[in-house]
């Protein structure tokens, strides 16, 4: 069965390299697509969808901004497996002042050059090797600033969810960007962030591995 992986804001398909599927599993990655002006978060993960064989049973695996399209394209297509990481299933699990930035559309007066630069300063106190840092950083000076911004605005937009699925969400304890506090999660991982992709994947793999056995067809 193919899991198709979406990865989260200003990152790519580098960032799961320590994530393993069990046999029978394959991973392919979805790579972002060039916004359409003012296109809304549901329509984006439609597009993304194209790229997904809906005619077999498949998988989905978003991390952060990533598991808000899988939660769209989910509620469509129905994937046999859906595992969110790091993310929310819906917009009501945002933190409160996600909902009050965007009435008031504060996420325009950030420039995300001041994001860009914040999030490489981060990686200074992080957990990660000093490869993975190194990669991280990549990540983040590659991201292209307009996809940023019109995620940025999309999230804050978004009223999506009231999923319709089975799904497992895994997050962490100490999620500095999605507080474990405003969702509820299947599986908590205490003390891990809101990158444990990277520095927890042994317990991620495990819990992953656990749910796409169980009642395997």
């Amino acid at each position: 069965m193919n899991v198709y992986f979406i990865s989260g804001l200003a990152a790519d398909s580098r960032v799961f390299k320590h994530i393993q599927l069990p046999e029978g599993y394959d991973i392919v990655h979805l790579d972002w697509l060039i916004p359409q002006a003012n296109e809304p978060l549901s329509d984006y993960a439609m597009r993304m969808a194209e790229r997904i064989d809906t005619s077999r049973p498949f998988g989905l695996l978003g991390l952060s901004f990533g598991g808000m399209l899988a939660v769209e394209i989910a509620n469509k297509y129905t994937p046999a497996k859906t595992i969110l990481i790091s993310s929310v299933p819906a917009y009501r699990q945002l933190p409160g002042y996600f909902h009050f930035a965007g009435r008031l559309g504060l996420q325009k007066l950030i420039p995300v050059k001041l994001v860009k630069k914040l999030s490489l300063m981060k990686r200074l106190f992080t957990a990660e090797t000093a490869e993975d840092k190194q990669m991280l950083r990549e990540l983040i000076r590659d991201s292209d600033n307009h996809f940023i911004r019109w995620a940025m605005d999309s999230i804050l937009a978004w009223r999506g969810g009231d999923v319709s699925f089975s799904y497992i969400h895994i997050h962490g304890s100490r999620d500095e960007v999605l507080p474990a506090r405003y969702t509820k999660p299947t599986h908590l991982i205490p003390k891990a962030g809101h990158l444990m992709v990277m520095n927890r994947a042994e317990e991620l793999n495990a819990i992953i591995r656990e749910y796409l056995e169980r009642e395997k067809d």
